[in-house]
């Protein structure tokens, strides 16, 4: 997805009536403004700030420049997500469910003035440069972030494929921030993987939620199973998922799911007060599901994992998740503008916002890694290494080689198979999906 804030979660128009039976005389500034409920006072406030910038600002500014600008401080005052869309802006939020840009594959927030890394998506340049979910990005090829260019700041993280961008990153928990130099490329994102882990253990992970999110994931994990390959569990991957599509999150959490809710959705227009539920099936026939999550899952990714939290459908590992829970609405505007407008509140089965909280997992993960010990192995590990040990009745003969697979080196993929095989030994698993 294109590197600016984080993803929608709806892309939806609204057409408004427009009151036009008669032509109306023209209205004064007041009365408009008594209309809409605006104070006078109000008005007179910001036309005076309008006049005192056009008259005294050290450089010109135009109205067109100045109108603008009024318009984007009045959507960002209101939260992170909301904000003003020209044509290209528009075109770039478009295009971000396609899967298909210029860029470094990274998925950022801006926060009182700060550039602050939500994820970076697998397999690309900011992902292999080592960018990490709550990275700050502090200067973009020399120039500072602040506050009075962090819009513009984004822009600059795009480009042409092939060219390059210095980042100066302060990681999370760092007090020095590091220079790390990106060459951009054509981000085409598959969002979803699928492959065995061990026999009869699956993995399927979604880096992002797009068009066509519900259909790959259906058909790959198809292509996995085949026709006979039975399964016991399947890790499902959330980690660093910025969210995306509220319709494909809708879709994956159905995959799993027999019946019950999955998200529902609350504002103050009528439109906004939307209840989605699963249909029968789960392609899986029921096995046990380990869903991985961390702060970087995000938004619709945050849906998935509540609705199959919630109904009691896989346990969550991880860290606690991002907190995205709600719903940006595009409306149009005349001249290909639009507004991204936050316009609904997003609740999990139980009725629980997740906004600023984030999924709770009901197994907690520290951020470790596995890595192999320093130490040599002892020589003496079991009692058949003691000199003139006693024979055991069963004792076989030591084997030459180890036939046993290495070791995950993905701790929290680790610990989610341990309970995937702890799961299967509670309840036999279905050999055929229920759902196509």
């Amino acid at each position: 997805m294109p590197s600016r804030p984080l993803l929608f979660l709806a892309l939806t128009s609204f057409a408004f009536a427009a009151q036009a039976d008669a032509p109306a005389a023209p209205e004064t500034a007041e009365a408009a403004a008594a209309k809409a409920g605006v104070s006078i006072d109000d008005v007179r406030t910001f036309t005076a700030v309008y006049n005192l910038v056009k008259q005294a600002y050290v450089d010109d500014v135009g109205d067109k420049r100045m109108m603008e600008a009024a318009i984007k401080g009045l959507l960002s005052g209101l939260d992170p997500h909301s904000e003003y869309l020209d044509p290209r802006g528009l075109s770039d939020l478009t295009e971000g469910t396609s899967g298909a840009y210029d860029g470094l594959g990274l998925e950022v927030l801006t926060i009182d003035g700060v550039l602050r890394v939500v994820a970076p998506i697998d397999d690309t340049p900011a992902e292999r440069g080592g960018i990490k979910p709550g990275d700050i990005i502090t200067r973009i090829d020399g120039k500072t972030v602040s506050s009075e260019n962090v819009n513009e700041s984004v822009e600059l993280l795009r480009g042409n494929p092939g060219s390059s961008v210095v980042l100066t990153v302060l990681h999370e928990g760092e007090s020095v921030p590091v220079d790390i130099t990106l060459k951009r490329e054509k981000i085409k994102v598959a969002s979803v993987r699928a492959r065995w882990l061990e026999p009869g253990y699956a993995y399927l992970r979604v880096t992002q939620f797009q068009e066509e999110t519900g259909a790959e994931l259906k058909r790959k994990f198809a292509k996995l199973r085949g026709k006979d390959a039975p399964l016991r569990g399947v890790v499902l991957d959330l980690r660093s998922n910025p969210g995306g599509l509220l319709t494909a999150a809708v879709e994956i959490s159905d995959v799993f799911l027999e019946s019950g809710t999955i998200v529902t959705t609350r504002g103050r227009l009528h439109d906004t007060d939307l209840s989605f539920s699963a249909t029968t099936g789960d392609l899986t026939g029921g096995a046990p599901l380990a869903i991985l999550v961390d702060r970087g899952t995000a938004s619709a990714a945050e849906i998935v994992a509540g609705a199959l939290k919630d109904n009691h459908r896989g346990l969550i590992l991880g860290q606690k998740t991002f907190g995205k829970g709600s719903v940006q609405t595009v409306l149009p505007l005349e001249d290909g503008h639009a507004v991204k407008l936050t316009t609904a509140r997003y609740y999990t089965p139980s009725g629980v916002s997740i906004q600023a909280t984030g999924i709770v997992p009901d197994i907690e993960l520290r951020d470790l890694k596995l890595s192999v010990r320093d130490a040599p192995p002892s020589l003496i590990t079991s009692e058949r290494d003691l000199p003139n040990h006693l024979k055991g009745e069963n004792e076989q003969p030591e084997p030459g080689a180890s036939t046993e697979a290495a070791p995950l080196d993905d701790y929290a993929l680790n610990e989610a198979v341990h309970v995937l095989k702890a799961m299967a030994l509670r309840k036999p698993v279905p050999a055929t999906p229920a759902k196509g």
